[in-house]
């Protein structure tokens, strides 16, 4: 079942369209990754998804009825791009705060984030006041202050953000935690290998339009361009052929590109009537970045043959 669901959705400030006409789905459990570079229009996307902004046009759906923001935020757990945080408060008294304004009472409340304090060990930051913090530690405490009422659907955007490479694993581990545990989480970022290592569904966005979605693997399969790479120590006389295209060639390894003509198994053939010793055979598939990077230049390829012609 689909917790969210965007339908046609639009929104456009002065002359920029800022959101044009995208539509997608996000399936329960699952940790749904939202990309695209700066400027693209994630963060107007996910302020319509929290209630925020309203769409110029379109539908969201969540848990399947109409989406209305003040029924419904509280179901949602969102930690945006631009921090939010009171600079004069003190962090136990900030974060019970936050608590209550997503409804759980004073007791709830307070257990809720003496739980989180303790297992991100932030006990002793209770007194400090939020300026005293510094980057990192500010992200660590807009984390928990996002999940602390035990959200259905959690939306964070660029949440590695100032954070050490040791504080980043900790809250990758937390995300797969509460996705195992039932959440949704949107995870919005400009940075596309740290989706790969953590999302199975994305959506990439460009200037306002969606260009592509779907499962990650499937997305690389639809990409892939027959290129492979063999673990083997080859002459450059052993990899003059026709059937494939030498991309890179090293001491004890070749990246080679298969004529559209040539399957797997005759390049396997190939190597083994030249009896050669073959350690590793791997297909390397296109990265997030690569695919992207792809999409925008046809894109862009594909405007100008419109306007000139």
């Amino acid at each position: 079942m689909n917790i969210l669901e965007l339908h046609s959705l639009k929104k456009d400030f002065s002359s920029q369209k800022a959101v044009d006409d995208i539509s997608f789905s996000i399936k329960k459990g699952s940790i749904f990754g939202l990309l695209g570079p700066n400027g693209a229009g994630k963060t107007t996307l996910l302020r319509m998804i929290t209630g925020i902004f309203h769409p110029d046009s379109g539908e969201i759906l969540f848990n399947g009825k109409k989406f209305h923001a003040i029924d419904d935020i509280i179901n949602i757990g969102y930690m945006p791009e631009e921090r939010g945080l009171y600079k004069k408060m003190k962090i136990g008294e900030h974060a019970i705060y936050l608590a209550r304004l997503k409804g759980m009472n004073k007791a709830d409340a307070m257990a809720s984030v003496k739980k989180w304090f303790v297992k991100f060990e932030m006990e002793s930051w209770w007194n400090k006041k939020v300026e005293d913090l510094s980057k990192g530690m500010s992200q660590k405490l807009q984390f928990v202050t996002t999940i602390l009422h035990n959200p259905s659907l959690i939306i964070l955007d660029e949440p590695f953000s100032g954070l050490d490479p040791v504080n980043a694993n900790i809250i990758k581990e937390e995300i797969f935690n509460l996705a195992n545990n039932g959440a949704t989480i949107i995870f919005s970022t400009h940075r596309m290998e740290q989706v790969e290592e953590i999302c199975t569904q994305i959506v990439l966005i460009n200037k306002g339009k969606k260009m592509l979605d779907g499962n990650i693997q499937d997305i690389k399969q639809d990409f892939k361009d027959n290129i492979f790479k063999i673990g083997a120590n080859l002459t450059p006389e052993q990899i003059m052929t026709p059937i494939f295209e030498v991309i890179k060639h090293e001491k004890d390894s070749v990246q080679i590109k298969l004529s559209k003509e040539t399957t797997n198994n005759e390049l396997l053939n190939y190597f083994i009537q030249q009896q050669i010793n073959i350690e590793s055979f791997n297909e390397v598939l296109p990265s997030l970045n690569d695919i992207f990077i792809k999409l925008v230049e046809n894109s862009t390829a594909t405007r100008k043959f419109n306007i000139t012609h």
